[in-house]
């Protein structure tokens, strides 16, 4: 972590060749480049006036480097390995001034400066290099002192909401604040978990958010700025900001202050008055359910938690209504051990641990029939695994179940403890839908009525096969005349090119739409 005595990262208080000849004091000079000029955009990090010949074990990079080359006149020999050694070295320029003992740019030094790419500068006119070198340093003593003061500003302004128990939501307003553009963290699957800004440029980016992923995802560029969110070697996340338009090196100083102050947040567990047991089984969970971490790295933390592992059956589930609370009440009532931590959109995640010689099945319906006594939940369940490291894709396939129940309409006839069976085609394609191929499989067969951004007509679709093509029902539901409904039906068809009393046809575009709608939940 940066300190406050160190520049910060990502802003190094620096000028350009380009710039620093740019100085009205540096044009007094006549200054003229005469070799390397592709090269001007090289950061400047000092200035170092030096008539040594073998100045070059003298610097450590990024130095320009002025001289009158009193030592070297008359030697071409020595010229060239002059300028070899300022290669060497990474110096970003010499600057040569012309006089007694060179009236002329000398011709072996240019030649060894365009062999190295090396900028060479010569200045035409008397030129006291003291005055350059005030107002470079100068300059640069600025830069430092702005960028350190601007990152302990928002470090203290950061650290501040943190101490008064800010929740995340607060902390991301004040680095939308400072950034002056959207603010979005993610996972490490690019899912949006928290946005900041103002409302219409966030709908904007969240609008496109799979391209942006894509293309924006760890770029630096077009003032798309991100920083990972991760700590004692685990990386969780990432924060983003969505095209900042100030100074490339403000953003990424704001993108890695922020990002800090997230990571502490959440080590600190941020305003939650969950106990220290609650937050450890939320994140054991969490970090299970994405995989950031391996499973045997977070055995230690299970067996912290409280959690039996040792020749032990676990049962992961993900249940649709209840709470962490009424979970637990559950679990004590019944005498099971386990952990239950809340997931987003309303679900919770429960890791039963069960001892072998328990009936798994059994006990997992005990469980779900308690819970369904007395609401409307839904249990989705993964089949009992034995060994550890299955237990993160057993979350995973539970809450895919989770969602294909929650996607659907039918959830009356559903057994107590739902399976990836129960859910048939719609839970396959829950599974399969951050596949490339499926994504691609979908845009391809829906690309007519998705490009045409007509959500009327999608919506008929998805109801028309939904009901197994039954054109009454879809009617009906849609409040339409049987003959309205063969326009759609004969318009949907037309810009799909398909013919939906195809069973073949049908069943694709049906697929597609699972797909689709998948990736749009």
């Amino acid at each position: 972590m940066t300190t406050a005595s160190q520049t910060p990262h990502g802003w190094e208080p620096v000028l350009s060749v380009r710039q620093v000849l740019s100085l009205e004091r540096v044009l007094a000079g006549e200054p003229e480049v005469v070799a390397g000029a592709g090269q001007l955009d090289r950061p400047v990090r000092w200035v170092h006036v030096a008539e040594a010949a073998d100045v070059g074990v003298m610097l450590s990079g990024g130095e320009m480097v002025l001289t009158t080359g009193v030592l070297l006149a008359g030697d071409e020999a020595k010229q060239a390995e002059y300028v070899q050694s300022l290669h060497r070295a990474e110096a970003a320029a010499v600057v040569l001034g012309l006089g007694r003992a060179f009236p002329a740019p000398p011709e072996a030094m240019r030649r060894a400066a365009d062999r190295c790419g090396l900028p060479m500068v010569v200045l035409h006119r008397p030129f006291p290099f003291a005055e350059l070198t005030e107002e470079v340093q100068s300059r640069l003593v600025r830069r430092k002192f702005a960028a350190v003061s601007l990152s302990e500003s928002i470090r203290t302004a950061l650290t501040g909401l943190i101490t008064a128990g800010a929740p995340l939501q607060r902390l991301l307003d004040e680095v939308a604040v400072h950034s002056g553009c959207p603010v979005v963290v993610t996972n490490l699957a690019h899912r949006v978990l928290a946005t900041a800004g103002e409302r219409p440029a966030v709908d904007d980016v969240l609008r496109d958010w799979e391209r942006i992923a894509r293309q924006a995802g760890g770029a630096h560029g077009d003032g798309w700025i991100s920083a990972e969110l991760g700590g004692r070697g685990e990386r969780w996340g990432r924060l983003l900001l969505c095209g900042h338009r100030g100074p490339a090196a403000t953003g990424r100083l704001l993108a890695d202050r922020a990002a800090e102050a997230l990571v502490l947040h959440r080590m600190l567990g941020g305003s939650s008055a969950a106990s220290w047991e609650e937050q450890s089984a939320q994140g054991l969970l969490t970090d299970l359910v994405s995989g950031a971490v391996p499973a045997r790295t977070l055995l230690p933390r299970a067996r912290a938690a409280g959690l039996p592992v040792n020749r032990r059956t676990f049962v992961p589930l993900v249940v649709l209504g209840p709470g962490p609370e009424e979970l637990d009440r559950v679990l004590r009532l019944l005498g099971l051990s386990g952990l239950v931590a809340e997931l987003a959109d309303g679900a919770a995640a429960v890791l039963l641990s069960l001892a072998r010689d328990q009936d798994a099945v059994a006990l997992t319906g005990h469980f779900a029939a308690r819970l369904r006594a007395g609401s409307g939940a839904v249990i989705a369940a993964a089949d009992a695994r034995t060994a550890w490291d299955e237990v993160p894709a057993g979350l995973r396939e539970a809450r895919h179940v989770a969602d294909a129940v929650a996607d659907s309409s039918h959830t009356l006839d559903l057994p107590d403890v739902v399976r990836l069976r129960d859910v048939h085609l719609r839970g396959l394609v829950r599974l399969l839908r951050d596949d490339p191929h499926v994504q691609s499989f979908a845009e391809r067969e829906l690309d007519g009525l998705l490009c045409a951004a007509e959500p009327e007509l999608l919506g008929v679709l998805r109801t028309y096969l939904a009901t197994g093509r039954n054109k009454s029902r879809t009617a009906q539901l849609h409040h339409v005349s049987r003959p309205a409904l063969y326009r759609r039906l004969e318009a949907i068809q037309t810009r799909l090119g398909v013919d939906l009393d195809d069973f073949e046809q049908a069943a694709s575009v049906h697929i597609a739409l699972l797909a689709h709608d998948a990736q749009q939940r």
